[in-house]
């Protein structure tokens, strides 16, 4: 099996859970598909200069957690971060995968005991549904062509 480098991928064997998304097997399958999709336009606006193709999942992890959440179901939590902000993560029965941890480099987070992160909180900031709703389109336009 590929190795991979995101919070959770050795458990994450789940399967899509909709009609949309069943040519996706597992999120070792969706992180591969969004690997090739991430880009400095879906990368938060705060941390746009930062964003490389080396570190790809750079300010990316709302967006990819609820879309991680179309696809596997499940729900979204947060670890909050200094700022304010929360970095997202995926929870699907007792398996935990985090799409987008890679950006912290060696840094240990804790996914323990984090508040229940809600779409409609998050996408009332227009620019972030705006990401959303592309990197999903981009997503559903990579399974057509396959």
């Amino acid at each position: 099996m590929k190795e991979y480098s995101f919070y959770g991928w050795q458990t994450a064997d789940m399967p899509a859970v909709g009609e949309e998304y069943r040519q996706i097997e597992n999120p070792r399958q969706l992180y591969d598909l969004l690997a090739e999709i991430w880009c400095a336009d879906t990368c938060a606006p705060r941390m746009r200069e930062k964003w490389t193709t080396e570190n790809r999942t750079l300010g990316q992890c709302s967006i990819t957690a609820f879309l991680a959440q179309d696809v596997f179901g499940g729900k979204v939590y947060g670890i909050l971060r200094t700022g304010g902000n929360y970095h997202c993560y995926n929870v699907v029965g007792d398996c935990v995968f985090d799409l987008t941890s890679e950006q912290f480099g060696e840094e240990v987070l804790s996914y323990e005991k984090n508040p229940e992160q809600f779409r409609e909180k998050h996408f009332a900031k227009e620019e972030k549904k705006l990401r959303y709703e592309y990197l999903k389109a981009k997503l559903q336009e990579r399974l057509a062509d396959s």
